[in-house]
């Protein structure tokens, strides 16, 4: 009798796997994209040029987002472990993963928003002020619908990245496809497992770009 194509592959630890993978993405990208947007925000603003121009406010908050952003992945989550401790209980699965996957994915967005917010025309921003609109009318009202196709882009990437760093994660026990394709695949040696689990992030990160694109394209009056 032929031996099975993929004889090591457990469907129902997949789809745990693909499961944890999609629940450490969602509820990163989520606190990701409202903590990026209001840094990103506050960097336009207190820029040069931004309506709070404030050098010593917008250095401190650059330093920090530059400082974050640089710092590997597998090495923030090695820096974080006291901190995660502390406020998950534990550094062993899903949820253990959050506070690195933000931290991580956070400054990454806010710089994606900063230039998204830079690329509006300042002809309209001007033409706002002009007609005595207060600054929450121009942060909702013009900011960001003008800027909406750009920052669905970048949050589009922003996923994308966490998808990445979600499989990094796994491979220190935060769960998911990473931690399935390392302990299943890898340490085992079935390479099958790490096959299906590569192939389902893959899928994964067509489908998330595949979404972004289409909301891009409605969003874009261009």
């Amino acid at each position: 009798m032929a031996e099975p194509l993929l004889p090591h592959v457990n469907l129902a630890q997949l789809w745990a796997a693909s499961g944890e993978t999609l629940y450490m993405t969602a509820l990163a990208g989520v606190a990701t994209g409202i903590v990026g947007l209001m840094l990103g925000m506050a960097l336009f603003l207190t820029a040069r040029g931004g309506l709070f121009h404030r050098p010593v406010v917008y250095g401190v908050l650059s330093v920090v987002v530059n400082v974050f952003r640089s710092i590997p992945f597998i090495i923030l989550i090695v820096l974080l472990i006291p901190f995660t401790k502390v406020v998950i209980g534990t550094i062993l699965g899903a949820n253990a993963a959050l506070p690195a996957l933000i931290v991580g994915a956070a400054p990454f967005y806010a710089r994606l928003v900063e230039i998204a917010l830079r690329e509006v025309d300042r002809g309209v921003i001007e033409a706002s002020r002009a007609m005595g609109a207060r600054t929450g009318t121009l942060i909702f009202r013009v900011l960001l619908p003008e800027s909406s196709p750009a920052l669905v882009s970048g949050i589009t990437v922003t996923l994308i990245a966490l998808v990445s760093y979600s499989a990094m994660a796994g491979v220190i026990g935060a769960g998911g496809l990473g931690n399935l394709a390392y302990l299943e695949g890898f340490q085992r040696n079935h390479n099958d497992v790490t096959l299906v689990a590569t192939a389902m992030i893959l899928i994964i990160v067509f489908a998330i770009q595949l979404l972004g694109d289409i909301v891009t394209s409605l969003l874009d009056k261009r």
